[in-house]
């Protein structure tokens, strides 16, 4: 059996309930294909609002967490809390936690497998800043992530990697589809070589960094670009024609 399409769409900090119910009115609207794993990232504090009202086809996910189950950490969210709610997906590393609030690699591997172990399925986010392409640092620095990621893990079955070049988020700016290709490429030879032949055949590896209904279809056409992690189109009704990328 091959590897599911999975479309995710990472709100970031937007939306109050008025621009909520916007986009999910055009999520209920669709279509929506039924060979594509749909799935949400809505802030915190609407997890629960959202998760009650997304049509059955898509799922809603947590943008972070922790990674103890309790405690004191003022203004953080454990898996047992997303859990609580009915909410099963978390995005863990994406770049605006690494390079923003200051993630390392060995915190967002422990909070991988927190998530894991307590039963959630995690989008995991790597990817390289643009001073690191050019100095042609790219696979060195993604194969550090998963390798830190490796090294707290067993089971990569609930695991969907995000490979996310920073330079291309929100930019505007688009890896082209071979740049894509060569790098998920790369990664699942890592996976074959580091982990098992059999999770490089079965983990999706999905591409973010300014997807858009313009290149979405060339973009889904590539062997190894399993989906995509959609930012700023995910808010916008074009996000059904990114959904269907692979059925068109």
């Amino acid at each position: 059996m091959g590897r599911k399409f999975w479309v995710g769409g990472n709100w970031k900090m937007n939306g109050v309930k008025k621009e909520i119910d916007g986009i999910i009115n055009f999520l209920q609207a669709g279509p929506i294909s039924p060979d594509v794993e749909v799935v949400v990232g809505v802030p915190a504090l609407y997890l629960e609002y959202v998760k009650n009202k997304l049509p059955c086809s898509v799922a809603a996910s947590a943008q972070n967490a922790y990674k103890v189950p309790k405690g004191a950490f003022t203004g953080e969210i454990s898996p047992a809390m997303i859990q609580d709610i009915g909410v099963c997906w978390v995005i863990l590393g994406h770049s605006e936690r690494r390079n923003v609030f200051g993630e390392c690699d060995e915190l967002v591997a422990e909070k991988v497998a927190h998530a894991l172990e307590s039963g959630l399925c995690v989008v995991a986010c790597i990817g390289e800043k643009l001073e690191e392409r050019e100095a042609g640092q790219t696979e060195a620095v993604v194969f550090r992530q998963m390798e830190a990621i490796a090294c707290k893990i067993c089971d990569w079955t609930n695991v969907v990697v995000a490979y996310e070049p920073v330079w291309a988020i929100g930019t505007g700016k688009t890896a082209t589809p071979q740049q894509a290709q060569d790098v998920h490429r790369k990664l699942r030879e890592w996976l074959c070589t580091n982990v098992s032949e059999c999770v490089a055949e079965t983990t999706r590896i999905v591409y973010g960094g300014s997807v858009t209904a313009a290149n979405c279809k060339e973009l889904a056409q590539e062997e190894d670009i399993d989906g995509f992690l959609v930012g700023g189109a995910s808010l916008k009704p074009e996000f059904i024609q990114i959904i269907n990328a692979k059925a068109c």
